[in-house]
């Protein structure tokens, strides 16, 4: 059973990061991972002039979030698509622009909830992990398939697990004797492979390799890496887009992409900013931001969140 009144991580914060891009009439936030809406119907209520597009590719979460916010009639609108179709979603719509994005990243509440999508390791369940379980290999397709190599590459690379070639190895003899099906018996070989002193920090065991293989599944870093500079691409002049991160991989894209979109194309040593060579983007969040302990003690989720933001100043051409 899921709980449609979670209350998502820095709510209070992401509202008032975006409440100074939707204050006034026709502004659009678009909402990149609707989950079950509980940032857009935060905006939705206390942006009133402001209307929300939410993308998700998972349609339940869509199912959800459409009877969680009808009371607000036209004001919202469900895309079922990956969020790095942003220019395409828009253009469906016939918007040009928007006035902010929002990417809250990782697994929703949702899907850890509902013990038939595999992603939580506390339960028995198929190794499924599919954003969208209409579409693509599954989690437990690429335990049964790729090679020890491979296994240890998205290990390391997106669970920065130490021992990922151990695991990968025994994953690769286990499956010889009868291939991956469940989550439980994925647990218990990680409970064998890895040591008793490293079991007794960092979490629960198998939380690295669930992570790594959930965002190997829906390709979670690509997609970002498309959507970033596509949300910055679509934000109008006072727009802003917001970013909420869990993963040192996804802040560390999102840090570059920032950094990029306001960098000046005026070489370092000229003393001065030449009029139209000025960013047309500035950094919103000095660095980026951190849950404080209240909000962790409240949602333990809150503890890895890394906030970031960013608004366009003018145009491209250099205009105000």
């Amino acid at each position: 059973m899921t709980n449609p009144r979670h209350v998502p991580v820095l709510l209070d914060r992401v509202v008032a990061l975006l409440a100074p891009a939707l204050d006034h009439p026709g502004a659009v936030l678009v909402d990149c991972t609707l989950g079950l809406g509980g940032h857009s119907e935060a905006v939705l209520a206390r942006c009133e002039l402001a209307r929300v597009v939410g993308i998700d590719r998972d349609p339940r979460a869509l199912e959800l979030s459409r009877e969680r916010l009808a009371s607000y009639g036209d004001r919202f609108t469900a895309v079922h698509a990956v969020y790095d179709e942003i220019p395409d979603v828009l253009a469906g719509l016939g918007l040009r622009t928007v006035d902010g994005v929002l990417f809250d990243l990782g697994v929703s509440s949702m899907q850890l909830d509902l013990p038939e999508r595999g992603f939580a390791y506390s339960v028995d369940a198929p190794l499924d992990m599919r954003m969208d379980s209409g579409t693509g290999p599954t989690a437990a397709d690429v335990l049964n398939t790729y090679e020890a190599a491979d296994l240890a590459r998205v290990l390391k690379e997106y669970g920065e697990e130490r021992l990922a070639r151990r695991i990968a190895d025994a994953i690769v003899r286990e499956r010889a004797r009868e291939p991956f099906t469940n989550s439980g018996r994925l647990v218990a070989l990680l409970y064998d492979v890895i040591p008793a002193p490293a079991r007794r920090t960092g979490g629960h065991p198998a939380k690295r390799t669930f992570q790594a293989l959930r965002m190997e599944v829906n390709d979670e870093l690509r997609v970002l890496e498309r959507a970033i500079p596509a949300a910055i691409a679509a934000i109008g002049v006072g727009g802003r887009v917001v970013v909420e991160s869990y993963h040192s991989l996804e802040d560390r894209l999102v840090k570059r992409a920032f950094a990029a979109a306001t960098a000046s194309d005026v070489p370092e040593d000229l003393p001065f900013v030449p009029e139209g060579h000025e960013p047309t983007l500035r950094l919103v969040t000095r660095g980026s931001e951190q849950a404080d302990a209240d909000e962790i003690a409240h949602n333990p989720r809150a503890a890895s969140v890394r906030l970031r933001a960013i608004e366009r100043v003018r145009t491209r051409e250099g205009a105000a």
